[in-house]
């Protein structure tokens, strides 16, 4: 790690000492792959890819910074540029970046776990370093997981965006990075602010929930074992078993969540035209503990790339 020279005014993340942070992980690595999926998802304001390069401000505790990660095949590594006020909250942001880019992986573990199954094992193959792309914390995921409830990743995008813009706080003379909102505190959901974004009243419900119970209980978002991971979020108005188990993938690293509902992964593993159940969907996934969120990215990869040779494919 590398400190720079360059200073400015506390709460000026475009200002602040640049430290240069080499984040390795165990190759090999898709970055496309999570590049793209993050692109899908970028919150103006907040975050942007530009070309190869992921943009980010952020709060951590009461320091306000930004970052921005470029992939370093060469060294196996990330390369992250971070601006922040103090380096004592540097810990916190590079446990959020190795949880967002899933660093900590083992990839060859996870492609003999998945390569036994006939149907993963040409898609493993072809993507051997497919991560399962994290969140900054527990809590934007679940709010982003609320927001993309029944509705396409576009939309919940939007959606995310205008939370963000409404609630999040505006940040002074960031021209440099061009970002200029935080992802909003929890204190900020009131059922007033969100159903005044034009959400449903029970989506705006469990946003409220989930952030009250936030509030109330910062242990909310602690690991535990996947089951009472989920049944703890579960019992949050409006999140149910896909949601809990979307959260616990991306937001708590837990390699072994899967969302047998999913329409995409009903739709890619269906057979001469008839889609698996739910039921049937955990039953096969049996065989593929403990990877099966893994399984998911293999497989939300393969139905993208089948609707897009497809477009009129449902």
């Amino acid at each position: 790690m590398n400190l720079s020279t360059e200073t400015g005014r506390p709460g000026e993340a475009s200002r602040l000492p640049e430290l240069t942070l080499n984040l390795p992980y165990r190759p090999p690595y898709d970055w496309q792959a999570i590049l793209a999926f993050l692109a899908r998802r970028t919150i103006p304001g907040l975050e942007r890819i530009d070309g190869e390069c992921y943009h980010r401000v952020f709060r951590v505790g009461e320091a306000v910074g930004s970052v921005s990660v470029k992939h370093v095949p060469a060294d196996n590594a990330l390369l992250a540029s971070i601006r922040l006020p103090e380096a004592a909250a540097l810990s916190g942001v590079t446990a959020r970046l190795q949880r967002l880019f899933d660093l900590e992986a083992d990839p060859e573990a996870i492609c003999r776990g998945l390569g036994r199954d006939v149907t993963l094992a040409p898609l493993v193959a072809s993507r051997p370093g497919l991560r399962v792309p994290g969140g900054w914390d527990p809590f934007e995921v679940a709010v982003r997981a609320i927001l993309g409830q029944q509705v396409s990743v576009d939309a919940a995008t939007r959606l995310a965006g205008r939370l963000v813009e409404r609630l999040g706080e505006r940040l002074a003379d960031q021209t440099e990075t061009g970002l200029d909102r935080l992802f909003p505190v929890p204190e900020r959901f009131t059922f007033d602010e969100i159903k005044a974004l034009g959400m449903p009243g029970a989506r705006a419900n469990a946003l409220v929930g989930v952030a009250s119970a936030y509030r109330e209980r910062p242990q909310l978002f602690e690991r535990r074992d996947l089951d009472d991971t989920v049944a703890h979020l579960c019992a949050l108005p409006g999140i149910g078993a896909w949601t809990a188990h979307y959260i616990a993938m991306r937001g708590l690293q837990e390699s072994d969540a899967f969302l047998p509902s999913d329409v995409a992964l009903q739709r890619v593993l269906a057979e001469q035209g008839r889609r698996p159940t739910p039921r049937e969907l955990l039953a096969r996934a049996e065989a593929w503990r403990p990877w099966r969120a893994y399984a998911v990215m293999h497989l939300w990869h393969a139905d993208a790339a089948t609707t897009q040779a497809n477009p009129q494919r449902e």
